[in-house]
């Protein structure tokens, strides 16, 4: 398998993300004071998996939205030709960043927010969404809805941005995803993720920035915090919630 996902990095549609300082009026303000983005420089995607993984605030979500706008994609999720908004709460980030891009073209995309999901499925409900399933997005749970959207919606030759899929999905479901993003990237899609589940992250062969004070750090899938403390927890559950729950009994 690792030849086969290597080989396909030659296809990545994103190959580069830069941030040009130069142009930047303040780092005292939001983002760009945030330490993982004032120190960012630049990232290189050579695998057609890349995982954004970082504490809460850590800036992940901050930049794969920046990356998102910076491709082209609506700051509220959806493809490149859907033009809504409900409220505007993106930063300014994307205007700093320079994309350097494959010679091969995207022939699809999709930036997919959870946070704003259900306007999203209204605006795709709103246009005819016919090809996302049988049934409306919003006649189904979330973690079904999410998943026919990627399973009618999403295919081979096309640049996906996600931005914590897993708050739709039960773990069942993160392993069919998992399944579904393998079938895309082996018919040449690429994924950009900003997550907190270690079995999405799991995925093998990706690259994976931990949005660390230094600026996104490469890092190992076992070296990852989310690893480390899920499986710390699994293997003596006991023992972590008396750790927590009851600290001052010893």
């Amino acid at each position: 398998m690792s030849g086969k996902i290597s080989g396909l990095a030659s296809r990545n549609y994103l190959l580069q993300a830069t941030l040009l300082h130069g142009g930047i009026p303040s780092f005292d303000e939001h983002p760009f004071n945030v330490p993982a983005i004032y120190n960012f420089r630049d990232m290189v995607f050579d695998q057609p998996v890349t995982f954004l993984v970082g504490e809460n605030g850590s800036g992940k979500s901050t930049l794969l939205e920046a990356i998102a706008i910076a491709w082209g994609f609506n700051p509220e999720g959806g493809s490149r030709d859907f033009v809504f908004a409900t409220r505007e709460s993106h930063s300014g980030l994307h205007r700093h960043l320079r994309l350097s891009r494959g010679r091969h073209r995207a022939g699809d995309g999709f930036f997919l927010r959870a946070e704003s999901f259900y306007n999203l499925a209204s605006t795709i409900e709103a246009l005819g969404g016919t090809r996302y399933g049988d049934k409306s997005l919003h006649e189904q749970s979330h973690g079904e809805s999410f998943l026919a959207l990627v399973t009618n919606r999403f295919n081979g030759s096309g640049f996906y941005v996600l931005d914590e899929p897993e708050s739709a999905l039960s773990p069942t479901r993160q392993l069919s995803l998992l399944s579904l993003m393998h079938d895309l990237v082996m018919d040449g899609a690429q994924f950009l993720i900003a997550t907190h589940s270690p079995i999405l992250m799991a995925y093998p062969h990706a690259t994976i920035f931990t949005m660390s004070e230094e600026g996104p750090r490469e890092i190992s899938y076992r070296a990852t915090e989310h690893f480390a403390v899920t499986r710390r927890f699994l293997n003596d559950p006991e023992g972590m919630l008396k750790a927590i729950l009851e600290p001052d009994e010893d």
